[in-house]
C-alpha cells in the first residue's frame, strides 16, 4: 500500500512537469527557462503554488497573484499521470516494463493534450521518443530491436497510406506517433490499440453527429484516440487477445 502511494505521488509530480511540456512545446519555449510562472501576469510561482493538485484546490483554481482562473487541465493531467502510473505498477511491479511503459504513457498524455488544443503532434516529442524507444529496445530487450523496427514500420506504413490517399484529419504527426508506439509495444499491440481507440471514438462521434453537435467537416484529433486505445492495450492487451483468440477458436 505504501509503494502504491509513493508511485501515485510520483505520478502527480511527473504530471506537473508534463503540464510544462504541454504549455511550452507548442509555443516553442524552453522547457527549462524561465521558471514556472503564471501565463497571465508572468509572476514566478513559489513552491506552495507548485504542489500538484492540492495547490489548485487550496487556491480554488486561481492564480495567487493576479486572481486569473487556472485551466482545469493542470490537475487533470497530474491526476491522470498519477493514476496511470499506479495502474502500471499494480500490473507490473517495479521492473523494466513499468519504466518503459511509464515513459510511453507520459508521451501519450503530452501528445493528446497538445493535439486536442492545437491539432498538432510536435516533432520535438515524436523524434526524441522514437530514438529513446529504439535504444530501450536494444538495452532492455523487452521487445527486441528488430521487433521494435517492425513495430514502428508496419503501423506507420499503414497510417502513411491512409494519410496520403484519405488524408482527412490524419496527418504526418499521427504517422510518427504510431511509429513511436510500435517501437515500444510491437505492431500487433499497436494495431489493437488503434482499433480499440477507433471503436471508442465512433461511440462518441456518432452520437455527436446524430445530434448535430459536429458534422463531417469537423476536424477530429487522432492523437487522443490512438493514445486511449494504446493505454488500454498496454494495461489489458494480453487479456483482450486471449479473449479474442478463445472466442474465434470456439467460433
Amino acid at each position: 500500500m505504501l509503494f502504491n502511494l509513493i508511485v501515485f505521488i510520483t505520478g502527480l509530480i511527473f504530471g506537473s512537469f508534463l503540464n510544462v511540456l504541454i504549455y511550452r512545446i507548442p509555443r516553442k519555449e524552453s522547457i527549462v527557462f524561465p521558471a514556472s510562472h503564471c501565463p497571465e501576469c508572468m509572476e514566478e510561482l513559489g513552491a506552495r503554488d507548485l504542489i500538484p493538485v492540492f495547490s489548485y484546490i487550496i487556491k480554488k483554481g486561481k492564480c495567487s497573484y493576479c486572481g486569473e482562473k487556472i485551466s482545469l487541465q493542470y490537475p487533470v493531467v497530474e491526476l491522470l499521470t498519477g493514476f496511470l502510473l499506479l495502474l502500471l505498477f499494480i500490473k507490473n511491479g517495479f521492473n523494466s516494463e513499468f519504466f518503459i511503459y511509464s515513459l510511453l504513457f507520459m508521451v501519450l498524455i503530452v501528445v493528446s493534450f497538445i493535439d486536442l488544443k492545437y491539432m498538432i503532434i510536435p516533432n520535438k516529442i515524436t523524434y526524441p521518443a522514437f530514438v529513446i524507444a529504439l535504444v530501450l529496445a536494444m538495452f532492455f530487450g523487452h521487445i527486441g530491436f528488430i521487433s521494435a523496427l517492425l513495430g514502428a514500420f508496419i503501423p506507420a506504413a499503414l497510417f502513411l497510406v491512409i494519410a496520403l490517399f484519405y488524408g482527412k484529419g490524419l496527418g504526418m504527426g499521427d504517422v510518427k506517433l504510431v511509429a513511436v508506439i510500435g517501437a515500444v509495444i510491437g505492431w500487433e499491440y499497436t494495431l489493437l490499440g488503434i482499433s480499440l481507440g477507433s471503436i471508442l471514438a465512433l461511440l462518441i462521434i456518432l452520437p455527436l453527429m446524430f445530434f448535430r453537435l459536429i458534422d463531417r467537416k469537423t476536424r477530429i484529433p487522432f492523437g487522443p484516440i490512438i493514445s486511449i486505445g494504446v493505454i488500454i492495450t498496454v494495461l489489458y492487451g494480453q487479456e483482450i487477445f486471449a479473449f479474442l483468440i478463445n472466442n474465434m477458436w470456439k467460433g
